[in-house]
Formats: C-alpha cells, sequence, structure tokens
C-alpha cells in the first residue's frame, strides 16, 4: 500500500523554526518529484515548495523563499522541509504529496500530484 505520512508540525513562536518530515511506504520516494503544499480554512491549497525527481531541482512559492528548505534523505526514503524564521501567515495544514512518474520536473501546482500524506499542522503563534 503506497503511503505517505507527514509529520513535525507543532505549535512554534514566530521567528521560530520547524523541520517537517514526508516519509513514504510502499513506494521509493527519490524516483517521484514531491512536494509540500500548505492549506488554510477557506483558502485555496497553495504549494509552498517542491523537489524534481531527476536532478533535485527545487523551487519556493515567493513568500518562503530564503526561510524554507526543501531535502531528500533517500536512505530514510524521507523529504524534509526545513523552516525557519516563521511567521504567523505560516499557520496552515502541510501537507507532502508525489507527482505522477510522467512528470519528473516538479511544479508548485497541485495538479498531477496524485498521492497525498494526510497532513500535518503547523501553527505560528505567541
Amino acid at each position: 500500500q503506497v503511503q505517505l505520512v507527514e509529520s513535525g508540525g507543532a505549535l512554534v513562536q514566530p521567528g521560530g523554526s520547524l523541520r517537517l518530515s514526508c516519509t513514504a511506504s510502499g513506494m521509493t520516494l527519490q524516483y517521484y518529484a514531491v512536494g509540500w503544499f500548505r492549506q488554510t480554512p477557506g483558502k485555496e491549497r497553495e504549494g509552498v515548495s517542491c523537489v524534481s525527481a531527476t536532478d533535485a531541482t527545487t523551487y519556493y512559492t515567493n513568500s518562503v523563499k530564503g526561510r524554507f528548505t526543501i531535502s531528500r534523505d533517500n536512505a530514510k526514503n524521507t523529504v524534509y522541509l526545513q523552516m525557519t524564521g516563521l511567521k504567523p501567515d505560516d499557520t496552515a495544514v502541510y501537507f507532502c504529496a508525489t507527482l505522477r512518474p510522467s512528470f519528473p520536473r516538479c511544479f508548485l501546482g497541485d495538479q498531477y500530484y496524485d498521492t497525498w500524506g494526510q497532513g500535518t499542522q503547523v501553527t505560528v503563534s505567541s
């Protein structure tokens, strides 16, 4: 059974840091482009960052550039999202997802991501 499980979400103060993990089972994550998305109630899901399958090219939405870093640990079959300088606007449920194998180069739109985790809550508040 193919499954993605996110972890690492928490309540953190503004300016703090968190590392989210996306661990796969039933699939080898290094062969897939992986994206991180976030969603808050009443808003559309937003692409935050992604890493491509072939050349490890990464992309970030403008609001997180310089603060978030996406990376892979192939030995652990895991993709991380390191978040620093957190702001209240970063509060959301964060999801990871994998792109269909026909798309080795990732993008931040959620179309064609077809395997999703259950999400992990990140709350940035004092």
